[in-house]
């Protein structure tokens, strides 16, 4: 069957109330990838499997989110959308912008993006504009201007970017033929934990499943707001994406934490690069440094007790490791130099 995007397949859990105004890049449908060098890593007795969301059409989640909002605001008969971001929701609501014909305004935070997701919103057209200040501080800017100007915010405050988001726990389930045990993911802004979570618990309603997952969630150290119960004013990680003091979706993340059983935990920038690189080397998944996040919280709490002998894991990878290539060449080895000669690069790859 022709795969035609996530509006499309699950229309009828979506918001949308006409086919006619799907926006869609064919997003969705993302591969769910056994880990199996990964098993072999751990402690524990335990079935892995890695949600891969770079394969969407941007290289992010933030798609299955976007097809929802764009199409919600041209169902609307909006003209322009606008979001804060740190990178891959510019990137997203740049691209549904252009596919729609509606205007994107994208407010980013100074110095605070990554190269790979800034040449997304530029190249499909959006008007980008840099602010001195953070990330919380651009979202407070694009709130104002949306609550009194002629604009749809598509931050995941936006409830249709949730219902968007929640797909991917259908696709989960429709692939293993049951939610998993466990579901780990990054929290940054916090809207993918909520969005799992609905999804997950909307299948169980109508039958389709009959367990519900514990939601495990990681931050990063530097960032992590809802372990430490407080705002972090100045957030700093080298997981861009998850660089965030005061997420918009805290309050539900912890209500995802609690209803679920699971937990939030938080996993340091050098918890993170290993973890990034161990999914690129061993498994081959290249993924950007916050989507990492899901792994670093799996061998942090491998063999503490925390995750059962047998149970299904699953791990969202959020997005594509080519939207943060500088990350990806500081934390490997230099290219070696050496003559134009076969017995040269023979040597040097210890053949």
């Amino acid at each position: 069957m022709e795969w035609k995007g996530v509006l499309d397949r699950y229309f009828d859990y979506l918001p949308v109330e006409s086919r006619k105004n799907i926006v869609s890049l064919s997003e969705g449908n993302t591969p769910l990838i056994r880990a199996r060098s990964i098993e072999a890593k751990l402690n524990d007795d335990l079935e892995v499997y890695l949600k891969y969301e770079g394969a969407n059409p941007t290289g992010s989640f933030k798609d299955r989110g976007m097809t929802v909002a764009v199409s919600k605001a041209v169902e609307k008969g909006e003209k322009a959308v606008i979001c804060a971001s740190t990178g891959n929701t510019s990137a997203s609501a740049a691209a549904f912008a252009a596919r729609s014909g509606l205007e994107a305004i994208v407010v980013i935070p100074e110095g605070k993006i990554a190269f790979g997701k800034l040449s997304q919103a530029m190249m499909h057209g959006a008007t980008v504009v840099q602010i001195e200040g953070n990330f919380d501080e651009a979202l407070e800017l694009v709130l104002e201007i949306s609550n009194n100007y002629p604009v749809t915010l598509v931050n995941s405050l936006n409830p249709n970017r949730i219902e968007g988001q929640k797909t991917a726990s259908f696709e989960i389930a429709d692939f293993l033929g049951q939610a998993p045990d466990y579901h780990l993911l990054p929290v940054g802004n916090a809207g993918n934990i909520t969005a799992y979570w609905k999804g997950y618990k909307e299948y169980s309603d109508s039958g389709k499943t009959t367990r519900l997952p514990k939601m495990t969630g990681f931050q990063a150290a530097g960032a992590s707001p809802i372990v430490d119960g407080k705002k972090v004013e100045n957030p700093e990680t080298v997981a861009t994406a998850i660089r965030i003091g005061n997420p918009a979706s805290w309050e539900k993340a912890e209500n995802a934490r609690d209803e679920s059983g699971g937990m939030i935990g938080k996993a340091t920038d050098d918890e993170l690069v290993e973890a990034y690189r161990v999914l690129a080397d061993s498994e081959g998944v290249f993924c950007e440094p916050a989507s990492a996040a899901s792994v670093a919280g799996l061998f942090q709490m491998d063999g503490t007790g925390y995750f059962e002998d047998g149970s299904v894991l699953t791990c969202t990878l959020t997005g594509h490791g080519l939207k943060d290539p500088d990350i990806a060449i500081e934390s490997s080895k230099e290219p070696e130099t050496v003559g134009n000669t076969v017995e040269e690069v023979l040597e040097v790859s210890g053949l």
